[in-house]
């Protein structure tokens, strides 16, 4: 040590060995805690240093002799160390403008949305060429950020104040996507994303409502309302569907009967499958082999961002019905998006003609499968054929049947799902966004479909806003709404002859 110490460093070290405690002792208390300094881990407060011995050659918190830290150590410790950014996000204070929020990834956000977003001042609604000097003002990016939600909302001050009524029927909302959005980023332990595992066949789920469910469910206590959001953002996803195959549906006749005549014919075979049959005396030996039911199937269309939820989540859908076979077969060209851990792709062979990925280890009861293609294209192979309407059902997620971008991508899949005669639920970030999707199926398809479930808010939506970066002041959750319907059934009827 003595050839890379200075002279004045190995005196001090010495003086401070001599007169401080046992050897023991320094170490716990070095242990205990750590600090940067040499002079100061070896304890001389007890002894004041000559003049010759605390010449300030030393620099405030660092040896003389200790290496000096590069430009690039020093900008790592500034900007990403846990001084700056945790204690800056504490469940007190989560309110951050996105462009100075302590988290990068917020502060790259705020870029895009100044990049993307425009000003929504009616200044800049120009619906025609203009002809004077007076005429709106060509479209601006949002660049001025609301003092009070902290996202850029506008292009400068002048239009955030003029406009200012407008805004402030979303602000307290936007607000509080700013403050969801830093709790996911201040580092703290999320005690609500701990869910519970399988439960006794003698409990009954009660589904009015999120409260119910998550009680009834032996869910750890969240008596937190930002912790309730974040945990119903996925939750939403199993819930949904459950919420609609349960024999004891919250939507059914004996509650606010949004089923219709033709939602209870369709759904009425899939509810029997669901729940534990009576134990019968199976076993693992051959004495004990029994016949099962076959697998429910739910194909999952259009699949983004649910594919690479949590199998945590996922098996929240498996744990209500303990004894039934769930199969879960992701589809569409973005089902493998967020989930970079797992490509390449699998080569596609005779035996995998289209690529599927298959997981098969989650509890020995579900199944789920991924392709990243689209519907129309594997039905018309007859990949997934023949459909069972009382043991398969369709699932879309916020599709955008009527949306301008993407409703091409639905019309070639839209009659084959009507040919099937299978369950199709559909929710919608909005109310306006589900009727636009049910006004696009009624004039694709009129009169051959059926309404299954009347359209309108669902109860297992999810809690939390989220909000559109080309768009701050658009602003949704997931699966608001729910709807369902299938192709209609034609029955043939005898009439004898007189």
């Amino acid at each position: 040590m003595a050839g890379y110490t200075c002279v004045q460093c190995l005196q001090v070290l010495r003086q401070g060995a001599r007169a401080s405690a046992p050897q023991s002792r320094l170490l716990s208390l070095t242990r205990r805690r750590a600090m940067p300094p040499l002079i100061r881990s070896f304890g001389t407060q007890n002894k004041p240093l000559s003049p010759n011995e605390a010449k300030p050659k030393h620099v405030h918190g660092q040896s003389c002799c200790a290496p000096k830290a590069t430009p690039a150590q020093r900008s790592v410790h500034t900007e990403t160390g846990p001084s700056i950014i945790r204690p800056a996000m504490r469940p007190t204070n989560l309110f951050h403008s996105f462009t100075n929020s302590p988290a990068q990834d917020i502060r790259r956000r705020a870029e895009y949305i100044k990049q993307n977003a425009f000003c929504p001042h009616p200044d800049h609604q120009q619906t025609r060429a203009p002809i004077s000097p007076n005429d709106p003002e060509p479209p601006a990016h949002s660049h001025f950020e609301c003092p009070d939600c902290g996202i850029p909302v506008y292009c400068s001050e002048g239009h955030w104040m003029d406009d200012f009524e407008a805004h402030l029927e979303i602000c307290d909302t936007l607000r509080q996507i700013n403050e969801d959005d830093h709790d996911l980023h201040s580092g703290r332990f999320f005690h609500e994303f701990d869910y519970p595992g399988p439960q006794d066949d003698n409990f009954v789920i009660n589904m009015s409502n999120w409260d119910t469910y998550l009680y009834t469910r032996e869910f750890s206590a969240i008596n937190d309302d930002r912790s309730m959001r974040q945990v119903t953002r996925m939750l939403t996803y199993p819930q949904t569907i459950g919420s609609v195959l349960h024999e004891l549906s919250p939507y059914s006749v004996r509650s606010n009967g949004r089923l219709t005549p033709e939602g209870l014919k369709s759904m009425s075979g899939i509810p029997p499958l669901l729940p534990p049959p009576p134990k019968s005396g199976e076993s693992t030996d051959m004495k004990g082999l029994r016949v099962k039911a076959p697998p429910v199937r739910i194909f999952i269309l259009g699949a983004r961002a649910e594919s690479s939820l949590p199998r945590d989540v996922w098996l929240q859908l498996q744990y209500m019905y303990p004894r039934a076979l769930l199969h879960l077969i992701f589809i569409g060209p973005e089902s493998m998006a967020n989930r970079d851990a797992e490509f390449p792709l699998p080569e596609r062979t005779p035996e995998n003609p289209f690529g599927g990925i298959v997981e098969d280890r989650l509890g020995g009861q579900m199944k789920i499968t991924t392709y990243v293609d689209y519907f129309h294209t594997m039905n018309k192979a007859q990949y997934f054929g023949p459909f069972d309407p009382y043991l398969d059902c369709f699932m879309l997620f916020h599709p955008g049947l009527g949306h301008p971008a993407s409703s091409h991508e639905w019309e070639e899949t839209l009659p084959q799902l009507l040919e099937t005669k299978v369950p199709i639920l559909c929710t919608g970030y909005t109310q306006w966004d589900m009727e636009r999707d049910i006004k696009w199926v009624g004039e694709k398809c009129a009169g051959e479909f059926d309404v299954l479930l009347e359209p309108g808010e669902n109860i297992f939506r999810s809690l939390r806003w989220d909000l559109n970066d080309q768009d701050p002041h658009d602003i949704s959750c997931g699966n608001w709404g729910l709807w369902a319907f299938r192709g209609k059934r034609y029955e043939a009827s005898f009439v004898k002859d007189e």
